[in-house]
């Protein structure tokens, strides 16, 4: 009997095992090497014929010796330019993160708190744009906003104004294409986490005298942080990275890392730089995913 239950017990150490050792596989395979070759690349330099690879790891008289080669990094440093990028790219995540959080909020808590049989055709409108082409999407906005497009016709033939409202190429149009775009992935974490709440709680509150708004600061937005920052982090990681957005309703003047790295991968043809500056934007991006596993851990009392 106890052999049995200790092989039972190795058996489902094995499964476990297994079982975890799929999505590390691919994070491996899928992540951790491109990354490892990006950032090789980006620690090359560009030859008449191409991009010359400096040898890293060499020996030498019996001695391994390892060859960093930074001033892709240090030109990034030096050039106001990428920094502006990175200010801009980020400026406009966090925009677009913050309306999609004053406008997703509401909508997530009115679905968690609808009958139940009214939230599956809820929920079926949030994803409804996702049936779409995102090119399509993106297009049809443009149709909208332009000189000539359906908002200024509207408003012309109402006569509220005589000249076409400047609308596209501008900072306007890039936040309302990527508040629209990226809005469904603020709603659905906040919603998973809103429905899951107790109501007693809020019930408990009223008892004790707390009134509705008072209750809705100190207890429901408290319960939800996890589906605030988890949205929060859906909305802003794809947002620092963007491209099509910014090039079709930013316009040509748009600072945006998406931009510069097609410009310097396609039309610099500067590969060691465009990889630099992926491999910055990455560790952009890692900061606020570390911050929140960070929080997440201290909430469910893991190590600090």
């Amino acid at each position: 009997m106890g052999a049995s239950s200790t092989r039972h017990s190795i058996d489902r150490q094995w499964g476990a095992r297994l079982l975890i050792a799929g999505p590390y596989a691919f994070l491996l395979l899928f992540f951790l090497l491109p990354f490892l070759i990006v950032f090789k690349i980006s620690m090359s330099e560009l030859s008449e014929t191409g991009i010359g690879f400096i040898n890293m790891l060499s020996l030498q008289e019996g001695v391994f010796q390892l060859r960093l080669k930074f001033s892709n990094y240090m030109f990034l440093l030096s050039d106001s330019l990428y920094l502006k990028t990175y200010l801009s790219s980020i400026g406009y995540a966090l925009v677009t993160t913050l309306v999609c959080l004053f406008l997703g909020y509401p909508f997530a808590y009115f679905l968690a708190r609808t009958p139940i049989a009214w939230r599956p055709t809820l929920m079926m409108l949030v994803m409804l744009p996702f049936w779409t082409s995102f090119l399509v999407r993106i297009y049809a906005w443009k149709g909208l906003l332009d000189n000539n497009g359906l908002i200024n016709q509207f408003l012309m033939a109402l006569g509220l104004i005589t000249q076409p409202i400047l609308m596209m190429n501008t900072a306007f149009s890039l936040q309302i294409g990527m508040v629209y775009v990226y809005l469904p992935f603020m709603v659905l974490p906040l919603y998973a986490n809103l429905v899951k709440m107790d109501l007693r709680l809020l019930e408990a509150a009223a008892d004790l005298g707390a009134k509705p708004w008072s209750a809705f600061w100190r207890i429901t937005v408290p319960l939800s942080r996890n589906g605030i920052l988890a949205g929060s982090m859906l909305v802003f990681i794809p947002c620092v990275g963007e491209y099509v957005i910014p090039t079709l309703l930013g316009g040509p003047n748009t600072l945006s890392i998406g931009r510069v790295l097609w410009d310097e991968f396609f039309n610099n043809n500067d590969w060691a730089m465009a990889s630099a500056v992926a491999v910055v934007m990455m560790v952009l991006i890692l900061g606020p995913m570390a911050w929140f596993n960070r929080i997440q851990a201290k909430e469910q009392g893991g190590p600090r």
